[in-house]
């Protein structure tokens, strides 16, 4: 509490008397001292969990409680996050494919709560402390208690949004086959699930991982690449950037709403809001609001949440990075291939600086990753509006859902061709141990390098 009021009267104190860069430091150390506060009531909360105290007990136990959010599907198994109904808790429940179990139903669950793990390196447990999950349960006995929802306004909306996309996944599914489905149900929805072990690997080998999830580089790249392909078919930009924004927004509500994704198109929509009005400098301000509100909510989300930390980077970079790569493509090819380049820059610009947030938490890089991009990326927007028009026909009127989806098996087979030829051992290379100081010391050395770099072209352009 002492150090909240000095950084209150460090505020106030320099703006009465006129000394503004004095208020600004008072109002960075005013921040940090808010964070800590804010993390400590979240470290509070997780400590006085009641559910988390019978964590590792010996015996079983029997909890009540409702499945507040959309079951994860997998191919033998379902995870169901359960809000336990006397404690307010969440427990995330791994139990068998079938039956199957929806969203809102009151199950009773009797089994032995674990804390959640380490495994091969990944942390777990920080994985779920992020949502408020600090206790697991692994194929308990179930019963289901009540099926008949009682709705709030906001549960009765999401279940609706959850129906309509299981009835927009079902075209994709009959008109798609084998991993065809699974790439498309990845690009529309982001779902991945459905994937096989050897696709995913696949996938990850070349460095496009990021098509077919809802993360935060993903959704960044995805929004800029709707600026693109709406330019490209002659509108105006003021009128392509209202409706990229207007698609990603849809978008997200059509795969479900998952947190990850609403982060995601709120730093999207920011950066490109920023990218529209001309306004880097103006933009990078708003997307660390942004930023800070979020973390407001939810402090663990910059510890735990690699989307968030992508998402963040990947605006950083769209804001300041591809102004630059876009001058040095408009010196080299003048204004041709301005639409697909437009889309290299975006994607670039996005990689350059994540780069160093993916390799410390996966320890891989693909060194392929930029030819696979520049060569998939462009069918991307394609294939999503190919994929919802598939979806959104093909619920009505079968045939002519197959007719749209015909295009896209011939840009599919394109593209499992691209998986097939580059996803080779020596396609990635292994970075293992990287000491957090090396990625402070990279994005010092970005930082200098972008600012000269934009200071060059001030220059020029002044000249």
């Amino acid at each position: 509490m002492g150090f909240l009021m000095v950084g209150v009267l460090v505020v106030f104190i320099p703006l009465l008397l006129g000394q503004r860069k004095y208020a600004v430091i008072g109002f960075c150390l005013l921040a940090l001292v808010l964070g800590i506060l804010r993390l400590e009531i979240s470290q509070f909360n997780e400590a006085s969990d009641q559910v988390r105290k019978l964590n590792d007990a010996p015996e079983k136990i029997t909890l009540i409680g409702q499945i507040i959010s959309e079951p994860d599907i997998r191919d033998n198994s379902q995870r169901l996050k359960i809000k336990i109904s006397k404690t307010e808790s969440i427990v995330l429940v791994t139990i068998q494919r079938y039956p199957e179990y929806h969203y809102l139903d009151v199950v009773e669950v009797t089994g032995k709560l674990k804390t959640p793990g380490v495994f091969e390196g990944f942390n777990y447990q920080q994985y779920l402390q992020k949502e408020g999950i600090y206790s697991v349960m692994d194929f308990p006995l179930v019963e289901l208690i009540e099926e008949n929802h009682h709705y709030t306004p906001t549960t009765f909306l999401y279940e609706k949004i959850l129906w309509l996309k299981h009835r927009l996944s079902e075209p994709l599914n009959t008109h798609f086959s084998g991993p065809d489905s699974a790439i498309m149900q990845g690009i529309v929805f982001g779902n991945d699930k459905n994937m096989s072990d050897g696709l995913k690997e696949q996938f990850r080998i070349t460095g496009l991982s990021h098509v077919t999830a809802v993360s935060g580089s993903n959704i960044v790249i995805l929004i800029s690449l709707f600026m693109s392909a709406l330019l490209a078919l002659g509108f105006w930009r003021s009128q392509a950037f209202y409706g990229s924004v207007i698609l990603i927004w849809l978008y997200i509500i059509m795969i479900g709403l998952p947190v990850s994704g609403i982060r995601a198109a709120i730093m999207g929509s920011v950066a490109l809001l920023a990218q529209h009005v001309g306004r880097q400098n103006t933009g990078t301000r708003v997307l660390v609001l942004t930023a800070c509100l979020m973390l407001l909510q939810n402090p663990l989300l910059l510890l735990y949440d690699i989307g968030f930390q992508l998402s963040f980077l990947a605006s950083l970079g769209i804001l300041h990075a591809k102004p630059l790569i876009d001058y040095y493509f408009k010196i080299i090819f003048k204004e041709r291939f301005k639409s697909f380049l437009d889309i290299i820059s975006v994607t670039f610009a996005a990689q350059i600086f994540t780069l160093p947030i993916i390799v410390y938490n996966f320890g891989q890089i693909s060194v392929i990753a930029p030819i696979t991009n520049i060569l998939v990326l462009p069918m991307i927007p394609l294939l999503t509006i190919i994929g919802f028009a598939v979806s959104l026909v093909g619920i009505m009127w079968n045939v002519t859902g197959f007719i749209i989806s015909l295009p896209a098996v011939l840009l599919l087979a394109y593209f499992t061709k691209i998986l097939g030829i580059f996803s080779q051992p020596w396609a990635v290379m292994t970075l293992e141990n990287i000491s957090f100081g090396w990625i402070g010391i990279y994005y010092i050395v970005l930082a200098i390098v972008i600012w000269r770099l934009a200071k060059y072209q001030r220059q020029n352009f002044v000249q």
